[in-house]
């Protein structure tokens, strides 16, 4: 209508991240803005240990993030091993144990129980397919979830339906491999091993990057970077580059739904991932 002023645009965070990063293995954190259908990638931070972290994590509003760790623990995990039930002192609880702690921990649940069901799982993990969040190898999430949720928490960022902190920042539980694999099904697109850094990966890469430079996904989106960017998610084997603009894509698409697109009755002790 005349005189009706454009929507602003909405910027955007999405962090592939790492239990221990490293100059090697670093927590790659994509940057972007959402304007209507379009997401605008505007850089590609990779920060060798947590401090550079939770510096970007503390800067200014308002953004929206997704993030590549889980926020919460199987409520069947939790109530067996009688730990809080409120989600605060619950991660309070979790943070003060150390790792060898949660690695016992859950290698005694996991042995107690029958073959075909050693881990608990959150509801959103079959719509999402992805691993338990109590999960210690194969990958670690157990421990993103010990050193991620305490650094969202230093920062202040308000987490949607289980933590209110500063509205004007975001955080989101985000999978890339949710969104991956609608891409490209249960083809490979990624490996920290150099003799599994093959060419069918690359290709995989390139048809990802692809699809959502030309938006199809039921996402809706459309992403738009730079040669040079489009050359660095082609280029890094590992994936992680790739995976923090999946992140990215999700917080997008969150940021402009009701509620971040979260259901309304998910379990404020375990979590959701967006879009799942």
């Amino acid at each position: 209508m005349p005189g009706m002023k454009p929507p602003a645009s909405v910027r955007c965070l999405g962090v592939d991240f790492t239990s221990r990063p490293t100059r090697r293995k670093p927590v790659q954190l994509a940057a972007g803005e959402r304007d209507g259908s379009v997401l605008r990638l505007r850089s590609l931070q990779a920060h060798n240990d947590f401090a550079g972290l939770a510096q970007a994590l503390a800067a200014p509003g308002p953004w929206v993030g997704g993030f590549d760790l889980p926020f919460g623990l199987p409520r069947e995990l939790v109530e067996t091993l009688g730990w809080p039930l409120d989600w605060l002192a619950l991660m309070r609880h979790y943070a003060a144990l150390s790792r060898e702690q949660i690695r016992t921990t859950f290698k005694s649940f996991c042995d107690a129980r029958p073959k075909g069901h050693k881990f608990a799982h959150r509801a959103c993990d079959r719509p999402a397919g992805s691993s338990p969040s109590m999960k210690w190898v194969n990958p670690p999430v157990a421990y993103m979830l010990h050193a991620g949720v305490p650094l969202l928490l230093g920062a202040g960022v308000h987490l949607p339906g289980l933590h209110d902190g500063d509205r004007s920042r975001v955080a989101l539980e985000a999978y890339p491999g949710l969104l991956a694999r609608e891409l490209i099904g249960t083809r490979s697109y990624k490996s920290d091993e150099v003799a599994r850094q093959d060419a069918a990966r690359l290709i995989a890469r390139k048809d990802i990057v692809a699809a959502l430079e030309q938006g199809r996904t039921r996402l809706a989106l459309r992403l738009k970077l730079s040669p040079a960017m489009h050359e660095r998610l082609v280029d890094d084997a590992s994936g992680d580059s790739l995976d923090a603009v999946l992140c990215l894509m999700q917080a997008a698409w969150a940021s402009g739904q009701p509620g971040y697109g979260l259901p309304v009755d998910f379990d404020p002790l375990e979590g959701w991932i967006v879009s799942a």
